[in-house]
This record gives structure tokens, sequence and C-alpha cells, in this order.
């Protein structure tokens, strides 16, 4: 049981993407943070759009005292005020990591939900706030990644395996279309680092190619962000470590983590952890094993009572 809680919060950088990767680094501009979700939760993962002069910025909403993360949405005018926050995808599994794509006219969204047993792909029928189920894939990705080189669609992502794997190893899966079908690289894992390889956010577009930012776990999980560059994806996978970006100074005392590197239009997401001692946080655990224990006892006396 872990006496140190790590709390995130999304902030948006007032820079383009491009800014960041001249400057390198996330030093040196200005910082709006979203709303903190209470003691014992917190938001990560941003990813956004602007529809109507608004930022829609899509999180994970975590908390300690169930640790089921859910879909949020916080929506942000144009002078960075959040004008309403709310809870858009829930699942009977964890959801995490709501990577969001626009294709064919239509926005999807496609969070990490491995527990559920498939990467699973949900569509927005009135955006931003109600999502379907469009398509079930029977590839248990962690944090999946989709991009397009011409006419075929490429995936990074996290494999399912140990707790080790799942953050030092880095596979690839490739489609005709982003619904599928979906086959994994035959060289896969394409990337291993013990530093870290998890994808921290969509693949970029620099001066110099194609950059994937991958989560740094060299002093805790999500430390901070490398740049891996793209070489080649087609036939045989050439990538190359890049540069490595911290929390920014100016988000203090969010400082000891940073694991989103998100474009949105002419600024930028990204989250940044605050690693503190909480007693809640420590004792949520147990108390929430004990309320799962009481439900399965719950369950079991009401099936029994309706089978006598």
């Amino acid at each position: 049981m872990k006496i140190i809680k790590d709390f995130w919060r999304p902030m948006i950088v007032e820079a383009p993407i491009d800014a960041i990767f001249d400057a390198g680094s996330l030093d040196g501009f200005a910082l709006h943070g979203l709303p903190q979700s209470g003691a014992l939760a917190y938001t990560a993962d941003p990813f956004g759009l602007w529809r109507d002069d608004h930022l829609h910025v899509f999180v994970e909403q975590f908390d300690y005292r169930d640790a089921r993360g859910t879909i949020g949405v916080h929506i942000v005018d144009k002078q960075f005020r959040t004008v309403e926050t709310r809870t858009v995808l829930r699942e009977p599994f964890h959801l995490s990591y709501p990577f969001i794509v626009e294709h064919d006219g239509e926005t999807w969204m496609i969070p990490e939900c491995c527990e559920s047993g498939h990467l699973r792909i949900y569509r927005a029928r009135t955006f931003p706030f109600d999502w379907v189920l469009a398509a079930t894939i029977d590839l248990p990705a962690i944090d999946a990644t989709p991009f397009r080189v011409g006419n075929r669609w490429w995936m990074f992502y996290a494999p399912v395996g140990s707790a080790r794997e799942r953050l030092t190893h880095l596979n690839l899966a490739t489609a005709p279309d982003l619904l599928g079908p979906w086959s994994p690289h035959r060289g896969n894992p394409v990337w291993r680092h013990q530093s870290g390889a998890r994808p921290a956010g969509p693949v970029l577009t620099s001066r110099e190619g194609l950059v994937l930012p991958v989560q740094d776990c060299t002093r805790s999980y999500g430390s901070g962000l490398r740049l891996l560059k793209v070489d080649a994806i087609d036939g045989d996978v050439r990538l190359e470590p890049g540069g490595f970006m911290a929390a920014p100074v100016a988000a203090h005392p969010f400082v000891d983590g940073c694991h989103t590197l998100s474009p949105a239009g002419h600024v930028t997401l990204i989250d940044v952890k605050q690693r503190r001692f909480s007693f809640s946080g420590l004792v949520s655990r147990p108390l929430r094993e004990l309320r799962r224990l009481r439900t399965g006892r719950a369950a079991k006396t009401m099936a029994g009572d309706g089978s006598e």
C-alpha cells in the first residue's frame, strides 16, 4: 500500500506545439489550470478539440475511494474560463486516456479500457456529451494512440503484460480503417526502454518528422515526457530517442510529473503531478475492499433468499 499518492491536474499551455518544440521545454509559457476534483480525486490525460469558440477538454476522472476512472469533459471559453464540467462516459470497468479522433465527418473517442479485455471505439452521437459504442476490437491495447499515414492507419500502444512491460514496452498495430481490422506488428515490441515507453499523447508533426511523446518513469510513474522520433513506420520500424520535458516550474506545486502532451490548435494540453501524503488516501483502499466484500455478501444473501 503506497503512503505517497499521485494527484494530477490538467493544464492549458498558452502556446502551440511548434513553439514548445522550438523551446525544447514547457517553461516560459502562460499556464491555465483546469478545475481540481477534491481531496481524494483528480483528473488527468487531457485531449481537446475546439468547437463553437470553446475548447472541449476530455479527461480521465479518478477517485481513490472507488479506483475506477470515468471520462469527463471541461468546456473552456476563449478567456480560459471553465464554463461547464460533466461526466460523459462511464462503464463497469476503468476508463482513462480519452484519445479523440476526427475522421469521416465524425468524432471518435478511444479510451484506455484494457480491463474490459478489448479495445473499444466510441462515436459522438451528440458532441460532446453523448457517446455510443461503435466498435469492439479484440486487441486489449493500453493507451491506444492511432494516427494516419497516407491511406493506412497505425496505432502505438502499451501491451497488457507485467506491470513493468506496461511502462517499458511499446507495440504497434496497423489497419486499413480506424474501425479496423487491426493487426499487431510482427516485430512487437517495436521499442523498449527502461525509463519508459508508454504513449503520452498523439503522434505529432515536427520539423524533424513524426514524434511520439512517451512517458519517462525514471523517478516515478509519469515523472516526465520523452519525445520519440518516428523515422520509419512501414516495414521495419525505426524509432530514435529525442528530448526530455519535465513539468513546468510555474505549475508548482504540481511539478513531480508530466505524462500527457496533446495539441489543441493554438494551445497545448498537459497534465502535471503532485505527490503527497494523504491519510484519507492511505485508508481508501482497505475501505474500498471492505465495501466490495460487503456488497458481495449482500448479493449472495439476496440470491439465496430468491432461491428458497
